[in-house]
């Protein structure tokens, strides 16, 4: 496998971003609320990505976000005001990278490196830049291309267009384990970040690898 590999494309947000580093912030402005504050925006955010792709009604990343958050302090009865919501989502732009991420990105040098997401151009690119990953990435790919969400089969061919490798070149790594799978659906090779030690989805197809941490990744596919 790990010389028919040429490009690995990275999902941002989960899976190199810690999305739930902003429970921190959550829990200065809502004391005690933060990590189910979290971990609901979370599910809400993914979940709108998947029924407006559905209802063919595409808002990017940022609108999609916003609305999550509005809907998970609703459900919390958290009073979320214009100044809250400023800060949560400027957080977004600051998201922490797992710890093993720079080490792992490092080890992985010589072949080509990309972030296949559905952030926006406009979120995309100041966490990258602020987690300064800007040079170590060969693309940063938005699904705001397309105007739909990722597990669509679209998304993946934009990769294949924008690095030019051929599908069965290409290595995807994600933590999300429905965007994992549909990125095998498509034909990548697929490593999957399994970092809460969770089954894997019912959706017919299976990973290629799993592994627990990003640390795992240049070993799986023989990188120095």
């Amino acid at each position: 496998m790990s010389t028919q590999i040429k490009a690995l494309v990275f999902d941002a947000y989960g899976t190199l971003f810690d999305v739930h580093s902003v429970i921190r912030l959550c829990d200065e402005i809502w004391p005690g609320k933060g990590t189910a504050l979290s971990q609901l925006w979370r599910a809400k955010q993914l979940e709108y990505t998947w029924q407006r792709s559905l209802m063919q009604r595409y808002e990017d990343f940022s609108h999609v976000t916003r609305a999550g958050l509005r809907y998970a302090c609703n459900a919390l009865g958290l009073r979320l005001g214009e100044a809250e919501q400023a800060r949560l989502m400027e957080a977004y732009l600051h998201l922490a990278t797992y710890p093993e991420v720079q080490e792992a990105l490092a080890r992985l040098a010589g072949r080509k490196l990309a972030i296949l997401s559905n952030g926006s151009p406009a979120m995309l690119e100041p966490v990258v830049a602020n987690a300064g990953l800007a040079q170590t990435l060969d693309a940063v790919i938005s699904v705001d291309a397309l105007r739909i969400y990722k597990p669509d089969p679209r998304v993946y061919a934009l990769a294949v267009e924008k690095l030019g490798v051929p599908t069965g070149a290409i290595g995807f790594v994600s933590s999300n384990c429905w965007d994992a799978l549909g990125a095998k659906a498509f034909g990548f090779r697929v490593f999957w970040c399994n970092r809460a030690g969770a089954p894997v989805d019912e959706l017919g197809v299976l990973p290629d690898s799993e592994m627990r941490s990003l640390a795992e990744l240049p070993a799986l596919i023989g990188a120095a």
